[in-house]
């Protein structure tokens, strides 16, 4: 009887070992040499200049390789990590990334970097540096991300399998529009400080975030009192890189006025044909309603609604957020 308890334990272990080197187990680590806990420096070439990209591998599935593209612009991709209290439950791997300029990654101090058509090209080199290919390759953007998401899609769509836009419009004028309703929810007195803080150009006056975060953003933003806001929020927040994102949106947090303040691809959204899921929310920034027209536009489009969520509805309509995003990963194509 011992021997054969034995035996069974030896096959136990076999099979187990087994199970580990194979590539479809979740947990598995297929990177050779040193491990470094999914973390991958990837060098990317802009003009004649060489830089380094941060990236983090989380899990393995051959069918499911999810690129986050974070917003801001210039966030890191720090805020993201909600999705390891999901996406891993799920099976699904996903791959944290901080743009050039942003997080872990080189800076080069230069505004000539921030520019919309090289972070596509950036994103492309990233692909390719970590083998994804149209078998496996999602991409999330989120805010500004999902501007660069969809740029990329109409160059590269032939390299995804699957796009989602998360809570951002396909133009930035229709996007400044919706501010000037937003801004007629605010408190008049509160709406006229803040107004004439942005006459006079004084957006580093701390009185200016000041009102935002506590009239516009605790509304908009992430519904919860700004000293309720999640740790992974503040550290990404902490880290914006402040001279990306004026370049790139403005100033002002209500409307574009920066390099993107005509960026529009709403009549291009028909040409891109992968399966596409557009995440809108109630009480968000950009108006759910004309996400949800976007949706239709995209000839494999769906939407997902997250009626308690505003910006940041991975925080706060978590379980719908979620539950969307898995089920629309997870379905099969």
């Amino acid at each position: 009887m011992k021997k054969y308890f034995g035996f069974l334990c030896f096959l136990g272990l076999f099979w187990s070992c087994q199970d580990l080197k194979s590539p479809t187990n979740y947990h598995f680590d297929s990177a050779k040499g040193i491990k470094t806990g999914g973390v991958q420096i990837v060098e990317i070439k802009s003009g004649e200049k060489t830089f380094k990209i941060w990236t983090k591998r989380i899990g393995n599935n051959p069918k499911i390789k999810l690129l986050l593209l974070n917003g801001g612009p210039g966030m890191s991709h720090e805020y993201f990590e909600c999705f390891d209290s999901f996406l891993p439950n799920a099976a699904i791997e996903y791959i944290y990334y901080d743009q050039l300029g942003t997080g872990f990654s080189d800076n080069p101090n230069d505004t000539t970097y921030w520019d919309l058509n090289r972070y596509v090209e950036e994103v492309e080199q990233v692909r390719k540096a970590l083998d994804l290919t149209n078998d496996n390759f999602y991409v999330l953007g989120h805010s500004w991300g999902g501007i660069l998401a969809m740029q990329y899609a109409l160059k590269y769509q032939s390299n995804l399998k699957g796009l989602i836009v998360s809570n951002m419009m396909a133009s930035c004028p229709k996007y400044g529009a919706y501010s000037k309703v937003l801004e007629k929810q605010m408190d008049p007195k509160v709406l006229q400080q803040i107004q004439k803080l942005e006459a006079a150009k004084d957006y580093t006056n701390p009185q200016y975030m000041k009102l935002l975060m506590e009239n516009y953003y605790n509304q908009h933003i992430l519904r919860l009192p700004v000293n309720q806001w999640p740790e992974p929020v503040n550290r990404a927040f902490g880290r914006l890189n402040s001279s990306l994102y004026i370049t790139m949106q403005g100033p002002s947090e209500l409307g574009v006025s920066g390099k993107l303040a005509n960026w529009d691809v709403a009549d291009q959204l028909k040409s891109i044909q992968v399966p596409t899921l557009v995440i809108g929310a109630r009480y968000d920034t950009m108006d759910p309603k004309y996400m949800e027209w976007m949706a239709n536009q995209f000839p494999n489009g769906s939407f997902l609604y997250c009626p308690n969520g505003s910006h940041m509805a991975l925080y706060d309509d978590q379980e719908t957020y979620m539950n969307g995003l898995i089920n629309f990963l997870k379905t099969d194509r």
